[in-house]
Order: C-alpha cells, then sequence, then structure tokens
C-alpha cells in the first residue's frame, strides 16, 4: 500500500476500532480515533464501560502496511505512576538485565554530569538535547583490538571536521577529547569491541534553532563485541532510497534515516546492503561502509570521496592494498568513477568499513559478480587490516593503559 502523509481521524462511529490508512476497519465495537503514517496506523481507543474494562483503560493496536494487527496492548490509566528519580533508575536497571544481544555496554563518558559511568542503566542523555529531537550532533568510532584503539587519531580528525560542518563547538580541545576518550575505554577494561562517541548542540529546550543550548555536549560509549569477522560473501541491492546531498554525505552526523531505510531496504530483499548512486549515475557508497572492485585488469578501484563519506578504513585499505601490487596480486590502485555496468562485471566486489572490515559482495541485485565465491583480494585485504589491527604501526594503534 502507498505512503500517505500523516492524518488524524475523529471517531465516525460506534463500531470502528482499529483501521487502516485506507479506512477500512480491521476490529469493531468500540470509539476511538486513527493516527496512521507511513502505511502504518495506529488506533487508540477509550472502550465503553461495559462491564469487561474500565473507562480508564485503553486499547492501543498497530496495523503494518498490509493491514494485520500486529500488537495489542491495554494500559490501566489510573496505574501509571509517578516514579521519584530512585524508582526510575531501578527500572530502568530492570529493563537493562532483560535485554539480550551480541553487545554489550561496558563504561560511558558524559559532559553533562561529568564523568564516567560503567551502570548500562545510567547511560542516558537529556531529551532536549538537541542531538535527539532535532538530530544537531555528529558521531564517529574507533575499534578496539586486543586493548589498543585502531585509528583513534583518524577518526577524531574526522570527527571534528564534521562537527565544524555542524556548526558545532566542542567543550574541550581535540587532546583533551582524546584523553576523555581513552579513560573512558581504561574504565571499562574492554579488549575487543568498539568505542562510539558524539557532539552535539548541547540540551537546552526544544526550539529549533541551538541558541537555547548552554554547551555542546560530549559523550563516549565503549561497546563490547566479541565476534569474530564474517567472510562469508553477500548479497546486495541497489538503494531506491536518495542518497543524501554532497553537504551531509561526507559529514557524519547522527541524521542516518536515510542509511537505516535503504539498510532495511536491503534486508527486506534479501540482501546485506543496499548500494546507493550519486546524482551522475556513478556508485557512490553503502548505507555505512565503503565499496571496491577488483576489474578483470586486477586494478582495485574506489569511488572517489568527492560525494560520500570519507572512509578511514577504506583509505587505510587502500595504503595496505600496495603490498599486494608489490605481490604482484594486483597491477594497480585507483580511486575514481566507477558506472553500476563496470561494477557489476567486475571480477570482485567488496564493501569496506570498521563495523565490517572488508566482506566480499557475491551477487548485486540479479548479478553474479565474478565467479560468485568470496575472492582472492578481498580475502588478502582483509587479513591486512586484522595483521594492521594486531601489530600495525604506532600511527594506527593507540595504547590503552588499562
Amino acid at each position: 500500500m502507498a505512503s500517505s502523509p500523516m492524518f488524524l481521524q475523529k471517531p465516525i462511529s460506534e463500531n470502528l476500532v482499529f483501521a487502516n490508512l485506507d479506512g477500512s476497519s480491521i476490529v469493531s465495537n468500540r470509539v476511538g480515533r486513527n493516527i496512521g503514517f507511513s502505511g502504518v496506523s495506529y488506533r487508540v481507543s477509550r472502550f465503553p464501560a461495559d462491564g469487561r474494562l474500565s473507562r480508564r483503560t485503553k486499547a492501543v493496536g498497530i496495523s503494518d502496511q498490509t493491514g494485520n494487527l500486529t500488537d495489542v496492548k491495554h494500559i490501566n490509566i489510573s496505574d501509571i505512576p509517578l516514579l521519584t528519580s530512585l524508582e526510575v533508575l531501578e527500572r530502568l536497571k530492570s529493563t537493562q538485565e532483560k535485554r539480550k544481544g551480541k553487545q554489550h555496554f561496558l563504561a560511558m563518558y558524559s559532559s553533562i554530569f561529568g564523568g564516567i559511568t560503567t551502570d548500562p542503566a545510567a547511560m542516558v542523555i537529556p531529551m532536549d538535547d538537541h542531538m535527539v529531537h532535532r538530530g544537531h550532533g555528529v558521531f564517529d568510532t574507533a575499534a578496539i583490538m586486543d586493548g589498543y584503539l585502531y585509528e583513534l587519531d583518524q577518526h577524531i580528525n574526522r570527527f571534528l571536521r564534521s562537527a565544524s560542518m555542524a556548526k558545532i563547538s566542542h567543550p574541550f580541545d581535540q587532546s583533551s577529547i582524546r584523553s576523555i576518550l581513552i579513560q573512558t575505554v581504561t574504565a571499562s577494561k574492554c579488549q575487543q569491541g568498539s568505542l562510539r562517541y558524539w557532539l552535539s548542540a548541547g540540551p537546552g529546550d526544544f526550539q529549533l534553532s541551538p541558541l537555547g543550548c548552554h554547551t555542546p555536549a560530549l559523550y563516549a560509549v565503549v561497546i563490547q563485541d566479541l565476534s569474530p569477522p564474517d567472510r562469508k560473501g553477500i548479497k546486495v541491492i541497489t538503494s531506491s532510497i536518495p542518497i543524501k546531498s554532497r553537504q551531509f554525505a561526507i559529514m557524519k552526523s547522527v541524521n542516518y534515516l536515510p542509511n537505516v531505510l535503504s539498510k532495511m531496504e536491503a534486508e527486506e530483499n534479501g540482501g546485506f546492503a543496499a548500494i546507493w548512486l550519486d546524482d551522475e549515475g556513478y556508485v557512490a557508497e553503502g548505507p555505512n561502509m565503503n565499496v571496491a572492485f577488483v576489474t578483470a585488469e586486477k586494478e582495485l578501484v574506489m569511488p572517489n570521496f568527492d560525494k560520500i563519506l570519507s572512509g578511514c578504513t577504506a583509505k587505510r585499505v587502500l595504503d595496505l592494498a600496495e603490498r599486494l601490487v608489490k605481490e604482484g596480486e594486483l597491477n594497480g590502485i585507483r580511486v575514481g568513477n566507477v558506472t553500476v555496468e563496470e561494477g557489476k562485471m567486475a571480477d570482485e566486489m567488496m564493501l569496506i568499513g570498521s563495523g565490517i572490515l572488508v566482506r566480499s559482495v557475491l551477487q548485486w541485485d540479479d548479478q553474479v559478480i565474478g565467479n560468485g565465491k568470496e575472492g582472492s583480494v578481498a580475502k588478502a585485504l582483509l587479513n591486512l587490516i586484522l595483521e594492521d589491527m594486531k601489530s600495525g604501526p604506532t600511527t594506527v594503534r593507540a595504547p590503552v593503559p588499562y
């Protein structure tokens, strides 16, 4: 069903409860109202006093794009408590303990409370931070490998460039930010994982302009993830989600909704990621990774960085690939425009980023890449990156003083 603009429909009948965006009913015999947007409709109904539910009970239902009712919850309004700060913290702890996942949050720094916490329940930011409700913030990430931060300085440099483009001043100088980040990892005792950090316009109010923000805010979280690199090849599709304009594509801001929708589109079509094309139709990038190809002439080709995010891992791969040229596995390295046809006819295609390192692409849309197997160059580049993370020069490895 096509997406529709947000609307508010007043109840028109005692027999209407849940409705799709086209107005067709799902459940009857109740009074309420619809709120729907982007192919999803929400129905909130107040039940009449029929002896089954109190007038203070609301039923909340959600229908997906196909009109199927996906969730119904009954909330007794009179039971919603007014919590003390201690009770809120206890509930946050309880919620955190129930969460399951591969990632564990070991430490957080916040300039708002001016310190580091190792309690995941306390790893929160203010609702009035402009990064939350206006997307006025930037971020970056550095991998943690065997007690070292990989390419920390390279990522911090890009981080501060992004902040400048977003017109966010930083509350500390660059060396202080670096020290804070390292101290946060030290407190976490994490040996394997990643460090993610943000600069925001800061808390202040819910206005559009950041003039009411008192001071920019710095946040950092240490994430433990012991999952080994996945070497299995993947499928990608061409994204139908519009690529960001150059101004926003080259800035690593928190405005990642296009990236999220692009990733979701790929997953809905059995793929791992969706590939963006630039405004001229050339290959651009993935939702959070760069793209590279190996031509039939054994040349490693990567799209220009002038309209896309300048990937720290991708640039490091270009440096490390020089070894493959010396060894004869590659005949050359080039950064330039790549057409879709050239990309799909390449011997190898790969995605490159700090979260996946190097990952072979076996299929793009309906086109099998090369022989349909993980490429030798992609395998070699992954091994070179892992080696670099474990024993590379001091220019890319910052020790953590645990």
